[in-house]
C-alpha cells in the first residue's frame, strides 16, 4: 500500500531578483520592488512530501527522524539565513522561489531513498508558492 507523508520546515533568507542579462531599467520592469540593489528577505515554509509503500514492519513510509536530518543537511544548513545570491548555486540563475524551489528538490532527491516519491513546496509569502515534483 503506497502512502504519503508530508513535513513543513522554516527557513529564512534573502535576495535581490536581478539579471546581468537586463539593464537595470529591464531588471526594475520586470521584477519590480525586487530588483532592489540592496535586496528583501522572506521567511520562507518549506513542505517536503514523499511517498512510498508502508513499512510492514514499522508501518512508516519513511522514517521522520532520517527525512529531518536530510532536509537539515541538504536546505536548512546550506540556505537558512543566507543571502541567495551569494550562493555558488545561483551564480548563473536569478535565485527566483521558482528556482529554489527546484534545487531544493533537487539536493533531496540525491539524498533520498530512490524509491520515494518526492514533491517539494515552497511558500514565499501568504500569497505565493511554488511547487515541484522533477
Amino acid at each position: 500500500m503506497r502512502a504519503y507523508l508530508g513535513r513543513r520546515y522554516r527557513l529564512s533568507a534573502s535576495h535581490r531578483l536581478h539579471t546581468p542579462a537586463l539593464s537595470e531599467q529591464e531588471n526594475a520592469s520586470v521584477y519590480g520592488k525586487c530588483a532592489n540593489p540592496h535586496g528583501h528577505g522572506h521567511n520562507y515554509t518549506v513542505e517536503v512530501m514523499v511517498g512510498g509503500e508502508i513499512d510492514a514492519a514499522t508501518g512508516m513510509v519513511c522514517d521522520l527522524a532520517e527525512l529531518d536530518g536530510c532536509v537539515s543537511r541538504e536546505v536548512l544548513e546550506p540556505f537558512d539565513h543566507q543571502n541567495l545570491n551569494a550562493l555558488g548555486v545561483f551564480q548563473n540563475r536569478v535565485p527566483t522561489t521558482e528556482n529554489l524551489t527546484i534545487e531544493v528538490e533537487r539536493r533531496l532527491r540525491k539524498a533520498l531513498r530512490s524509491d520515494l516519491s518526492l514533491r517539494v513546496r515552497v511558500e514565499e509569502t501568504s500569497k505565493n508558492f511554488f511547487e515541484y515534483s522533477g
